[in-house]
């Protein structure tokens, strides 16, 4: 099995998760007034319950803290793992 990669698609506005070449997961987000809102997080269902949801997502977080954006979470499962604490310098 290999290693899933976890790519920032800057141009496509997401975090994307690939399995080699096969495309499983994303977290998309629209930008708006230097703004991003996380809008969906997905992970096709033979790949779930490995982390892989919780990596996209804070991989926008870490694009975000290199260019001092702010976050607005509106998926729900962003919503979950932003409630940590841990994210309030993008909030």
């Amino acid at each position: 099995m290999q290693e899933i990669s976890v790519v920032f698609e800057e141009n496509a506005n997401r975090s994307a998760a690939y399995d080699g070449e096969k495309h499983i997961g994303e977290c998309e987000f629209t930008v708006s007034s230097g703004t991003w809102t996380i809008t969906h997080t997905g992970v096709r269902p033979e790949y779930g319950g490995r982390g892989i949801a919780r990596r996209l997502v804070e991989r926008v977080i870490d694009e975000a803290r290199a260019r001092r954006v702010k976050i607005v979470p509106v998926c729900s499962y962003a919503v979950r793992v932003m409630e940590s604490g841990e994210y309030g310098d993008v909030l």
